[in-house]
């Protein structure tokens, strides 16, 4: 028997989650001194909370298992929520352990008092807080259990102070969990009659689909069948690159994601949820299946993704049929101007093989899934909840799960400035990540959006709450202040020089790459106009244009 703290950490470990993410307070301080008894949990700080459930996050894609998190009280889950949204939006398995105050305290309404549980609906499938000690690790249980899903979902086990110090605790293994079920033999057949007959198909992958062993298995269907292949707009780990079926992303922009869609008969849903634009805008519309398409789900969520594929693969007789597979292809060295673009293309030409690239680019990334297309394997991690301060925790916790492989985020200014702490736990941990900030010193994608919503009159003091030039970030200088190697590259030569050495190099390295806005001036002010125009335009037209835009 042992106190609540150390029974909680045994029983995580005992179920695989030895990776936690902290950032404690006084109500956890049981918990923290717990962890020297528990040598196969790993703690690793981050210096705000936000950073803490962002590597949560980052670690849970690339490790296939949830760590865990150590967040103070209400306001310090407030402060993680970015990052959990974007794992709830992920289906990413997180378990939040969020201390509270003594159940005996509660009453006073102290200063750091607050309603954690109704805080943490807001990002959770799972809440509870834990009313004893004896019940504690069963609670832990049933959330590390409710977080692995299928399918994986953010839980949040509250743990009051007492309950944590209390004595009298022993660890629980996890409930016996049952096999996700297959797509049922209807809805199989149903869908194989529609990927056999006549009109346009095509297949939208997400989640689980977007991993090496579902992606040939779909690939053999489209083969047979005929089907296009699209992969979610913002998928949450997207295996790709040379030797693997290349998939084409549904584009952010609603107008252009229409393009992509048009024309077809049937949109057949595998670990994904139907397209719709990300916002409402003025005359447009929300939904983006095209009218008179017809809807069909094989896997849900909560359903087995490859054994799904497996009964239609054998369904329409594309067992044996041969994938469309990437091929090994390089853009070249860049040169020439330092723009975005190059520092896409120099990425795509150096990229060592099993990289994984954490893509917060924004704007500055739209040339990123042309130029490593053809590069040698890696892993894309994208932003799935659409909630900024993403990319640079999300590469803390992937570099921890896979030390092996090297890890390049790719992050805007704007963005990096929401988690700039995450250098610290770079450095501190010593992780193997390259930080990339587009610095464009303006919040590039909301000039774009400003124009796209239709908001008329902007002037001088509108520009100004997208401007980031006065003063101007020198993310050198932050990044060097939190013992990370750092450069600032101003020419397409720097720049290759900088990643060349990043890349021999183990640690973190942060590049500065000082580049224009890949959207201003004339082309900023035409895209408007071009998106609206997309629709009366002749399909392979409007085809032409969307791939030249965002290809």
């Amino acid at each position: 028997m042992s106190n609540g703290a150390h029974a909680l950490i045994k029983t995580l470990v005992d179920a695989g989650i030895t990776t936690c993410f902290t950032n404690p307070g006084t109500s956890e301080m049981h918990f923290v001194a717990a962890l020297d008894t528990v040598p196969e949990m790993r703690a690793v700080l981050a210096l705000f909370e936000g950073v803490a459930t962002g590597a949560a996050d980052g670690y849970a894609r690339m490790a296939d298992k949830p760590a865990a998190t150590l967040l103070h009280l209400g306001c310090g889950l407030g402060n993680g929520m970015a990052n959990l949204h974007n794992a709830r939006k992920g289906r990413v398995p997180v378990l939040n352990i969020v201390g509270d105050h003594a159940t005996h305290h509660v009453k006073y309404d102290a200063q750091l008092q607050s309603d954690i549980e109704t805080v943490a609906r807001n990002v959770s499938s799972w809440v509870r807080t834990s009313q004893s000690t004896s019940t504690l690790c069963q609670d832990a249980a049933e959330a590390i259990a409710a977080a692995m899903g299928p399918p994986g979902q953010v839980a949040t086990l509250i743990l009051p102070a007492d309950v944590s110090w209390g004595e009298g605790a022993s660890p629980v293994a996890l409930p016996t969990s049952t096999a996700p079920p297959a797509a049922d033999d209807a809805s199989v057949a149903a869908i194989a009659l529609a990927l056999q007959g006549e009109g346009k198909k095509a297949i939208l992958l997400g989640g689980r689909a977007l991993r090496a062993p579902a992606l040939l298995a779909v690939a053999r269907i489209a083969a047979k069948t005929g089907a296009k292949l699209f992969a979610e707009c913002l998928p949450t780990r997207l295996e790709r690159g040379a030797g693997l079926p290349p998939v084409e992303r549904i584009a952010y922009l609603a107008e252009l994601a229409s393009v992509q869609l048009t024309g077809l008969d049937h949109l057949i849903l595998v670990d994904a949820k139907a397209p719709v634009s990300f916002f409402a805008y003025p005359g447009k519309k929300s939904y983006l299946v095209p009218q008179g398409c017809q809807l069909h789900t094989l896997a849900w969520f909560t359903q087995d993704v490859q054994a799904s594929l497996g009964k239609l693969s054998k369904a329409v007789g594309a067992e044996q049929s041969a994938p469309v597979l990437q091929s090994p292809q390089r853009p070249g060295r860049p040169r020439g101007k330092f723009t975005a673009d190059k520092v896409c293309k120099a990425i795509g030409e150096l990229l060592p093989e099993h990289a994984i690239i954490v893509d917060e680019a924004i704007t500055s990334g739209l040339m990123l899934s042309m130029y490593t297309a053809g590069a040698p394997r890696h892993d894309l991690l994208a932003l799935t909840g659409g909630s900024i301060g993403f990319g640079l925790p999300n590469a803390v916790g992937a570099a921890i799960a896979c030390p092996q492989r090297k890890v390049i985020a790719l992050v805007g200014d704007g963005s990096a400035m929401y988690t700039i702490q995450a250098l610290w736990t770079m450095a501190r941990e010593q992780l193997d990540v390259i930080s990339i900030i587009f610095n464009n010193r303006c919040y590039a994608v909301l000039n774009v959006e400003l124009r796209r919503v239709g908001a008329l009159g902007s002037s001088d003091k509108a520009r100004a709450q997208l401007d980031l030039k006065n003063p101007a970030i020198d993310f050198v200088r932050l990044a060097q202040g939190m013992g990370v190697a750092s450069r600032r590259a101003t020419t397409t030569e720097e720049f290759l020089l900088a990643f060349e050495h990043a890349l021999r190099t183990p640690g973190p390295h942060l590049i500065e790459a000082i580049v224009p806005p890949s959207l201003a001036g004339l082309k900023l002010r035409v895209l408007p106009h071009l998106l609206q125009s997309l629709a009366k335009l002749p399909l392979p037209l409007a085809r032409a244009l969307k791939k030249a835009i965002a290809p």
